[in-house]
């Protein structure tokens, strides 16, 4: 698989393939339709979250990324002001080709630059494995968020 993780407006590495994706950061005003698009397919479609419970106040204050593949959006996540990554969905035809961590990478990038020292998420239990490979570690017990098993992470910058 060939990957293009767009930077801040920069492209690296640009290999062009079948399974190419972008990842670039997203403003909520400007890209809601594609964000909103990717999270409602995910999360209130697929994991059956209230639709009550999937927008707050924090989509207007934090970073947001998406990756696109073909003209469409397939994946995005969102950094708060807190240094909380959040949001984190990809597509299911897209899951298991790198586009999560793309992502997270993205992410993580952007809480370096601005000065974070660490980094924080509620992860599904699922999905715990995912974030260790990326070095974030567990801490503390189990929990529910949006009757969805998670375990909070931390990652050191």
């Amino acid at each position: 698989m060939k990957i293009v993780i767009k930077r801040w407006g920069i492209i690296i590495a640009p290999m062009p393939s079948l399974t190419e994706f972008t990842v670039s950061a997203a403003a909520w005003q400007a890209d809601m339709a594609c964000l909103k698009d990717v999270r409602r397919t995910v999360f209130i479609l697929e994991q059956q979250v209230p639709e009550s419970l999937e927008w707050d106040e924090f989509d207007a204050v934090s970073v947001h990324v998406l990756a696109h593949a073909q003209d469409r959006a397939i994946g995005t996540g969102r950094l708060l002001p807190d240094g909380h990554i959040g949001r984190m969905a990809v597509l299911a035809a897209w899951r298991g080709r790198g586009v999560g961590a793309a992502i997270l990478e993205f992410l993580v990038d952007g809480g370096r630059r601005r000065g974070d020292t660490a980094l924080h998420l509620n992860a599904q239990t699922h999905a715990i494995g995912f974030y260790e490979r990326h070095g974030f570690v567990a801490h503390g017990g189990e929990f529910h968020e949006a009757g969805i098993p998670h375990r909070r992470m931390t990652l050191i910058l």
